[in-house]
């Protein structure tokens, strides 16, 4: 008798368990059925304005250009770039066409002097626009966005990128001469990246000798009232706290310990203050030069102890001590670090230095379009994502895509969702979505590295290109 109750007890448990797998499949397929429909209209979204002809008449050289049946014309040109081009003009091409055309093998269609003389046509901002189409349309339409706090997480970072030594580059970009080592051209480069959704809002390159204060100035024109920065050592100033206050932002930042305010506010012992922060005389400078008033500012400062044992101190705007309490701020701080992990695979995974060109024009070109297609494929990507986290499998660790293999396998086949019509657009999605649910990593919390702080850089030859 006891036999029978446990074996119906077990075989009930187990048709239970069948039963809420398959009801959670079920909701995990509408779920994605759901998320490929808002990615294809995405595309068709985009492909709109990349086929209205108010988007190419402001983005090409002359009105001259693009008029004639080409074989390669303003749309063709534009989606061979955000194709992550890495290898040299002709390959790139006979693959790209390979792909277009679904050739069994890459045959010459287009020569690499007729590319060249195309790309003289197409105006870099072209793919600045068309990010800014992108970013808008993914915080406007896709729900499963992230947040802090009602916040959208930002990082403002800048870094170099090594340029070719030809002398148009040269002289636009400039020559950065180390104490060690040969003088090399160097271009800086900065960000506004969203650290939770993994996508650039903004992305800039420009002459070396421009700081990053500068370029965090140019960022501003991004800054929404629900945006919350984290900014590192390097920029905390009162003019760009002013600026990011009277824009309705916040901000979260690292300050060193040579600010006077700080040295009091460490020697006193406390957790937290707030303070009037007062302008100092190149502040009130930059102030009047953009038009800001030099009232103090009612900031907080927050103690921070490391493992280390190390104390950092960290300045905000989020004054309110009841919602924003003293423990939350180590781990938002420390959420910028993704920032740092975006420049890493963009100069290591997607070559963001490697350069098909050597014009000052194709610098700007291949930045800004590998910026593009980076942003598309993780947009793309995060349904996908969003599925991964919900999915209730036992597994030891939480998994996350893998970016490199997405990326990998978006080159030939992300700027073919622009080339099918609107039924093949949403099973072309399914596809790449089953793909990258295949290729995961699990998330290892807790785990640290001793940082090197000398490093080789990777540099990027015009005749020695890869394969691919």
């Amino acid at each position: 008798m006891i036999y029978l109750v446990l074996t119906s007890t077990q075989n009930f448990s187990y048709e239970r368990r069948i039963i809420c797998q398959k009801k959670f499949k079920n909701k995990t397929i509408v779920a994605r059925n759901l998320l490929s429909k808002i990615c294809a209209e995405l595309i068709e979204y985009l492909k709109e304005i990349l086929n209205s002809s108010q988007f190419v008449d402001r983005h090409k050289q002359s009105q001259k250009n693009f008029i004639r049946q080409r074989k390669l014309p303003f749309q063709t040109l534009f989606l061979f770039f955000i194709n992550f081009i890495k290898g040299s003009y002709q390959d790139e091409l006979d693959h790209y066409f390979k792909a277009l055309f679904r050739l069994d093998i890459p045959i010459k269609f287009v020569s690499k002097m007729a590319l060249s003389l195309a790309r003289k046509k197409l105006k870099y901002d072209a793919f600045i626009e068309f990010n800014r189409h992108l970013i808008g349309f993914f915080y406007d339409r896709f729900q499963h966005k992230k947040t802090w706090n009602g916040f959208n997480l930002l990082a403002i970072d800048g870094s170099t990128l090594k340029l070719f030594k030809y002398k148009e580059i040269r002289q636009h970009f400039g020559i950065l001469k180390p104490n060690k080592g040969p003088a090399c051209v160097m271009a800086r480069i900065s960000q506004m990246f969203d650290v939770l959704n993994k996508v650039t809002i903004n992305a800039i390159i420009n002459p070396y000798h421009v700081g990053e204060r500068e370029l965090l100035h140019s960022h501003m024109l991004n800054l929404l009232p629900n945006d919350l920065l984290l900014l590192d050592r390097g920029y905390p100033a009162y003019w760009i706290f002013n600026l990011i206050m009277s824009l309705e932002g916040n901000f979260c930042a690292r300050i060193s310990k040579q600010w006077k305010v700080v040295q009091n506010f460490v020697e006193s012992g406390a957790q937290e203050s707030i303070i009037d922060l007062q302008a100092s005389y190149q502040s009130k400078i930059e102030c009047d030069e953009i038009g800001l008033d030099t009232k103090p500012l009612r900031l907080r400062l927050i103690r921070v102890e490391l493992d280390t044992g190390e104390i950092e101190v960290l300045i905000t705007s989020l004054t309110n001590e009841r919602k924003f309490p003293h423990e939350i701020f180590m781990d938002l701080y420390h959420k910028r670090w993704p920032v740092e992990v975006d420049y890493l695979f963009m100069k290591e995974r997607i070559e963001i230095g490697n350069f098909s060109g050597t014009s000052v024009l194709s610098v700007y070109q291949d930045f800004h379009a590998k910026v593009l297609a980076k942003n598309l494929t993780w947009i793309l990507a995060s349904p996908a994502q969003d599925v991964i986290e919900k999915k209730d499998d036992k597994k030891k660790h939480e998994h996350q895509l893998n970016m490199t293999q997405a990326i990998s396998k978006s080159k030939d086949t992300l700027f073919l969702l622009f080339e099918r019509p609107r039924e093949i657009i949403e099973q072309l999605i399914r596809q790449i979505h089953t793909l990258f649910m295949g290729a995961t990593e699990p998330i290892r919390p807790g785990r640290k590295f001793e940082r090197k702080h000398k490093v080789a850089k990777r540099e990027h030859h015009m005749n020695l290109k890869p394969c691919r």
